[in-house]
């Protein structure tokens, strides 16, 4: 089985290039899915590690407050990198054990670099789109400002970085129908 990683900064159309594979009919894990079932008062890791900070909203973790916290707070983040980092990587190898008869799966990890689990991949594709389009597509996707988008886009390792580590790059500063094109090239 070839394990591919899928990876790109906020904003960048990762989402959409899973769609495009799982339309083509391969298995794909979101890496974001598994973060938002594992942000939990259930995980009492991370709920102990958490429970004096102000990101509770009826008895449950807020995606909203925690965002907030951990985009503003380097020790916050750190901390909850820390914690989840470990059960992603679980998660990750758990699925590779359900799938281990298909010829390819993917993988779609935001954080992938700065997880340190890039060992875990026969591949990585990285998606590459303009910072100025991210920042308009995260104003208009999310409802941020201006400085909450940035502070998240800057909490990431910068994509000229990441590209020099990856295997293949799709750029996805065009329309959905150019990038359907580059990820049908690359697999085949």
């Amino acid at each position: 089985m070839k394990k591919t990683a899928i990876c790109g900064n906020i904003a960048s159309g990762k989402s959409s290039v899973q769609k495009i594979l799982e339309n083509k009919g391969f298995k794909v894990l979101d890496t974001d899915d598994v973060s938002r079932k594992l942000l939990t008062v259930k995980n009492k890791e991370l709920y102990e590690a958490f429970k004096n900070y102000d990101v509770f909203e009826n008895g449950e973790f807020s995606r909203y407050k925690t965002g907030k916290l951990i985009f503003s707070d380097e020790k916050a983040r750190k901390l909850i990198a820390s914690i989840m980092h470990p059960q992603i990587r679980k998660e990750i190898e758990l699925f590779f054990d359900r799938h281990k008869n298909e010829d390819r799966v993917f993988v779609a990890v935001p954080l992938l670099f700065e997880s340190k689990m890039e060992n875990l991949f026969d591949e990585i594709i990285f998606i590459y789109t303009n910072d100025d389009i991210r920042l308009e597509r995260l104003i208009k996707r999310n409802n941020y400002t201006k400085e909450h988008a940035l502070a998240r886009m800057n909490s990431q390792l910068p994509q000229d970085e990441k590209v020099k580590l990856c295997d293949y790059v799709i750029y996805n500063n065009d329309n959905f129908e150019e990038l359907e094109k580059q990820v049908f090239k690359l697999i085949e």
